[in-house]
C-alpha cells in the first residue's frame, strides 16, 4: 500500500502507548462528555455569547476585514488569525465566570 503524499500516515494502534493512564484533564473530558454536560455547556455558551452582543461584534470584525482586504484576497486560515485573540479577550468576565461556575458544580457532583 502507497503511503499517502501529502500527509503521514496514521500510526498503527500497536505503536501508541497503550498502558498509559489517562490524565486528569483527559478524564474530566470523558466525563463531560459521557454525561452529556458538555454539550449543554457549549449550549450555555451559545446562548451567553449572542445575548450579549459577542457573535454580532466578530461578525462585524469578519465584514469590516474583508470589505477592507477584498473579498477574494481574504481566506479563512486570515479571519481566523484576526478573529481568535479578540475573540478570546471579548468574552465577558461574567459568561467565563457562569461557565466555571458550572464545570465546578458538574466536578463536585461527580466527585473528581
Amino acid at each position: 500500500m502507497r503511503a499517502s503524499i501529502k500527509r503521514p500516515p496514521t500510526p498503527d494502534a500497536e505503536d501508541e502507548d497503550q498502558d498509559r493512564e489517562p490524565t486528569l484533564p483527559e478524564i474530566i473530558n470523558i466525563k463531560l462528555i459521557e454525561s452529556g454536560e458538555k454539550e449543554r455547556l457549549k449550549e450555555l455558551l451559545r446562548e451567553r455569547l449572542i445575548e450579549c452582543g459577542w457573535k454580532d461584534e466578530m461578525k462585524s470584525l469578519c465584514r469590516s476585514f474583508t470589505r477592507k482586504k477584498g473579498r477574494s484576497n481574504v481566506t479563512v486560515d486570515d479571519l481566523v488569525h484576526l478573529i481568535t485573540p479578540k475573540g478570546r479577550a471579548a468574552v465577558p468576565d461574567s459568561v467565563k465566570a457562569e461557565l466555571l461556575q458550572r464545570i465546578r458544580s458538574f466536578l463536585q457532583s461527580a466527585a473528581l
